[in-house]
């Protein structure tokens, strides 16, 4: 005898009314998620458009909520708004005694984000009594939403932690530790607040004593009331973790960003080189915290057999909200160039670290940076 589901067994014995009502039911939850489901993706598109100025992130959000809506257009399920029925809703008055504690766009990224995909999972489940078939396009949705979420939030965390860093100093190990230590007291002096230690010469127990050098001298810096500086190690992500450092910058021919954060962990920066747009874009959905965009121009550290076009560069700059540092060849000479795109931070290497004096250098760079701040705000 073939056995029965659980339940089953009744189910001819109950009033057609009671199935009925219940089929009723699963629409009307149905119409209630996909309610929930297109508000969430609208503040997280209205968060993405208005605070942080993202049109790539928007654009993600706004496809998500349009196939949405698609998708609810399809299999009979627009005929859901017939059997809407407010007053009858026994939870439309409910309302919870906690305060919404939205402090900050990624709070906002945040609870929206969570709001969406718990309708987005109950449609899925929903519409499996409805329209069996189109459980899938709801999931595919649902996982596009954590990918979105994460490139968001992350979105939101990284204008935060490098919000007023529109330099980052490129340094070697210097001839002896010494001079290392020198010339990172000399940078933080001069208000450098991120500096990316490489060198590629280096044994790993010696690029391991200069990255904590700089943590420590980092450290000084902030207990003597200065600003703390980000120490961040090239390539290296296993050294990065091991000694605790502020994050690593990866280029495209090393680990995968998802990769890098597996070994950082979950706070620590997560660099991303882009040589193109659309290196640039999958960055930033992969979960990138900043872009290293470039190279710009020749440059004596590095060979290049081709450097970055300013479509690209304005592209990136008109269309990413990721902090994004343009790296290669830059000079003083240069940045106008580079800020007449939209540039508003760069990554620089020899211009200051082989100058005679690098810690005026650096002031230079920050000093026309800052003149440029207000210009690039309000273009």
């Amino acid at each position: 005898m073939d056995s029965i589901p659980h339940g089953a067994e009744n189910e001819a014995d109950q009033p057609a009314g009671d199935r009925l009502g219940r089929v009723a039911g699963a629409w009307r939850a149905l119409d209630a998620s996909a309610n929930r489901a297109g508000e969430a993706l609208r503040v997280i598109e209205d968060t993405l458009r208005f605070m942080l100025d993202d049109p790539f992130l928007t654009q993600q959000a706004k496809d998500l909520r349009h196939d949405l809506a698609a998708l609810l257009m399809q299999g009979g399920l627009q005929h859901r708004i017939a059997l809407r029925d407010v007053a009858g809703d026994v939870g439309a008055g409910s309302r919870s005694a906690r305060p919404l504690g939205r402090t900050s766009p990624g709070d906002l990224l945040a609870a929206n984000a969570a709001r969406a995909a718990q309708a987005l999972r109950s449609l899925e489940e929903c519409v499996a009594l409805i329209a069996t078939g189109m459980v899938g396009g709801f999931e595919q949705l649902r996982y596009r939403l954590y990918t979105l979420e994460r490139a968001a939030i992350g979105a939101a965390r990284s204008a935060d932690r490098l919000d007023g860093i529109q330099l980052c100093v490129l340094v070697d190990g210097r001839e002896d530790e010494a001079k290392f230590s020198a010339l990172v007291k000399s940078l933080f002096a001069a208000g450098v607040l991120m500096i990316q230690v490489r060198d590629k010469t280096l044994l790993v127990p010696k690029l391991v004593a200069r990255v904590r050098m700089a943590l420590a001298i980092a450290h000084r810096h902030a207990d003597e009331g200065g600003p703390r500086p980000l120490v961040i190690v090239n390539d290296r992500a296993d050294v990065a973790a091991a000694v605790n450092a502020d994050g690593v910058h990866a280029g495209a021919d090393d680990l995968s960003t998802p990769l890098v954060r597996r070994v950082i962990g979950p706070q620590a920066l997560s660099g991303r080189t882009a040589h193109s747009l659309a290196e640039a874009e999958a960055a930033v959905l992969e979960g990138a915290d900043y872009l290293g965009v470039g190279p710009c121009f020749p440059t004596t550290t590095k060979q290049f057999g081709a450097f970055a076009d300013q479509e690209f560069l304005r592209g990136v700059a008109g269309s990413i909200s990721l902090p994004t540092f343009a790296i290669g060849g830059v000079t003083l000479e240069r940045l106008p160039e580079l800020t007449a795109l939209g540039i508003r931070r760069v990554a620089v290497a020899s211009a200051i670290t082989q100058a005679p004096d690098p810690a005026a250098a650096a002031r230079g760079f920050i000093e026309h940076l800052e003149r440029l701040e207000p210009l690039l705000r309000h273009p």
